[in-house]
């Protein structure tokens, strides 16, 4: 008996019905910054269509029309803000048409965003796209504003105020709409490599193009962790020999797809895609565990352009011959895949389906195609621009790469008026910093120097190389031939005037005239001139010398110059004869010594000296010849 896995099985190839899993509504916050009355932060539903812009913010000023308040017709009047006013920001009540087609008015009218209220008093939901069949799905794609579901309560109230005459502006947040817990992001793409299903297949191929390069640039540099990931349903047991069953499903029935065509008497049958869906999973499986995950993104590619439904490719040797010319061994996926037929689970499949079940923050997947990022639903258009935005968005703040602060998706805020931060304009170094979500003012580091300060008003380099960058901030001038700072390579932070100059250190050091402040060349002979840094003094007489470290003046003439000679003479002179004397004294002790060793060992042959020890009385030994 198979287990229920939780999700909610789709068998409208059966009875044509379907079910609704746990869904969870995505949100941002709407903060009503006047009139004073409504001031305060709201929730907001993020419409499933429309670029939301995540990670950032937009500020508009709210208008209700008079007329088509459903918005479910074009619009006569503009929209379109005039230049140097705040974007508008059109409010429609819900119903009578598909929130799309608001949403597709709103937008050729000029406006910047829609916000729709809610007709009944109820917990807020997603505003999603119609079914292709049910609307016209050439503009569908073409919805480029945010659009937002809003109470009932504070629609009403958004009315009133503009009722009243009052301006109502909101700030649109979606800063928050995605976590980012770490310094890497996670996102699953939910996909299908069916190419028979209209429009949405179309974007999603187109999707999978486009955003490729991005794909591999993030994943390569370890940025991202990408899955692949591919709904399937199961067939109910009572079914499972039935016609149906065996042509959508592989494994006796545990994982089918919809047929491509929804006519079960051409074409390929939902077991074809699953088996395709299956080698998708496989290749990026093997992929992943050879290190190089951003295959995957070649092969859906390429799978794409040359294995189409259309031109009867979409087969197992089309599929082999694309994953040969990328270097990946077909063996290995086909060890994957295992036997369709068996009636037995496959684990690629089965982890698949218990990973569409919801945990935690997200909720069950049953749309495709769905994009995952940080276990965030991703809500809106499915374009390279608005994907790249909320992967980024699940980046802390300045850990985002630099892909992230690309032009196409990001206005760098630093180039108008430097951030409002502090910055160096003559050695331009600044501390405003560029981000995904804005700037920060954050004092940099420059050359290994690091700047420490606020980072809007003041910023000061310290450490043992900040004088060699910008002389570390310090003052600095030259004059004269000679270069004074204030900037001391063994002091890790502050300025302080060379000797000779006082001041801040920072923007100004004066030079200090010793001579007339009487700080040197104060003796009665010393005569005292100041230069630029230091002073130059001299002694009155042609025969005195000025002692600049005593601050004095000493005779400097002939006559004491040969005293002076003759003097350090007589004392060479004196000191060799005292070291002869000294020499003399102890070679004649030396001799001495030596001699009366050498008689006294003669004469102890012969005769005992007074001290030598007494020999015993015993006779000595004869011997006899």
């Amino acid at each position: 008996m198979r287990e229920k896995l939780g999700i909610c099985v789709f068998i409208w190839f059966v009875l044509h019905e379907s079910c609704v899993g746990r869904f969870v509504v995505e949100k941002n916050s709407l903060k009503v910054t006047s009139p004073g009355s409504l001031r305060d932060v709201y929730e907001c539903a993020i419409g499933n269509f429309g670029v939301p812009q995540y990670g950032g913010t937009m500020v508009g000023t709210v208008i209700y029309p008079k007329s088509n308040q459903r918005g479910c017709k074009g619009f006569d009047d503009s929209f379109k803000s005039n230049p140097g006013g705040l974007p508008i920001f059109l409010l429609a009540d819900r119903g009578e048409c598909y929130f799309t087609l608001k949403a597709w008015n709103a937008q050729n009218a000029g406006a910047a965003a829609i916000l729709v209220a809610d007709d009944r008093v109820e917990p807020l939901i997603t505003m999603d796209k119609p079914e292709e069949e049910d609307a016209r799905a050439d503009y569908l794609q073409k919805i480029s504003i945010p659009a937002a579901l809003i109470s009932i309560s504070l629609g009403n109230n958004i009315k009133k105020a503009l009722s009243n005459g009052e301006m109502v502006n909101i700030n649109l947040d979606w800063r928050e709409s995605v976590p980012h817990p770490d310094d890497r992001v996670e996102y699953e793409f939910w996909t299908n490599s069916n190419d028979e299903c209209g429009p949405k297949c179309n974007s999603q191929i187109a999707f999978v193009k486009s955003f490729k390069g991005a794909a591999q640039i993030l994943e390569k540099k370890g940025y991202t962790q990408f899955t692949p990931r591919y709904i399937t349903w199961y067939c109910p047991e009572a079914f499972i020999l039935s016609k149906q069953c065996k042509s959508q499903c592989i494994n006796h029935g545990r994982y089918c797809a919809p047929d491509p065509e929804q006519d079960f008497t051409r074409g390929y049958d939902g077991k074809d895609v699953v088996l395709q869906n299956l080698r998708q999973a496989c290749l990026f499986k093997v992929a992943n565990e050879s290190g190089k995950p951003w295959v995957w993104w070649d092969y859906v590619t390429d799978f794409s352009i040359r294995c189409p439904m259309k031109e009867k490719m979409y087969t197992k040797e089309c599929a082999d011959r694309v994953i040969e010319s990328l270097g990946i061994d077909v063996k290995q996926i086909d060890r994957c895949i295992g036997d369709p037929d068996a009636d037995v689970d496959n684990q690629v499949l089965k982890s698949e389906q218990e990973a569409q079940i919801g945990r935690g923050s997200r909720g069950d997947v049953t749309i495709l195609p769905t994009l995952v990022v940080n276990n965030r639903q991703y809500r809106g258009k499915l374009d390279k621009s608005a994907v790249l935005k909320a992967v980024c968005s699940g980046f802390q703040e300045t850990t985002e790469p630099a892909i992230c602060l690309s032009a196409d998706i990001e206005t760098n805020e630093c180039l108008q008026n430097n951030g409002g931060c502090w910055q160096d304009k003559a050695s331009n170094i600044t501390a405003c910093r560029d981000t995904f979500r804005g700037r920060v003012c954050e004092c940099p580091i420059v050359q290994g120097v690091k700047f420490f300060g606020d980072g809007y008003t003041h910023c000061e380099a310290s450490g043992a190389l900040r004088c060699g960058l910008n002389n570390g901030g310090c003052w600095t001038k030259t004059q004269e031939g000679r270069t004074y700072s204030a900037c001391i390579d063994d002091h890790s932070k502050g300025c302080k005037c060379p000797p000779g100059f006082r001041g801040d250190g920072v923007n100004t050091c004066e030079d200090i005239d010793e001579c007339k402040e009487k700080l040197a060349c104060q003796c009665s002979q010393c005569k005292c001139k100041n230069t630029w840094g230091s002073y130059d003094c001299r002694c009155g007489g042609s025969n005195l010398l000025y002692m600049r470290e005593h601050d004095t003046c000493i005779n400097a003439g002939k006559d004491a110059n040969r005293e002076v000679g003759w003097g350090f003479i007589w004392v060479i002179i004196l000191g060799l004869a005292a070291a002869g004397l000294g020499g003399y004294a102890v070679y004649k002790y030396r001799i001495r010594s030596y001699m009366d060793s050498e008689i006294r060992a003669i004469m102890a042959q012969y005769m005992p000296l007074d001290n030598q020890a007494e020999l015993p009385n015993n006779p000595a030994p004869y011997a006899y010849a």
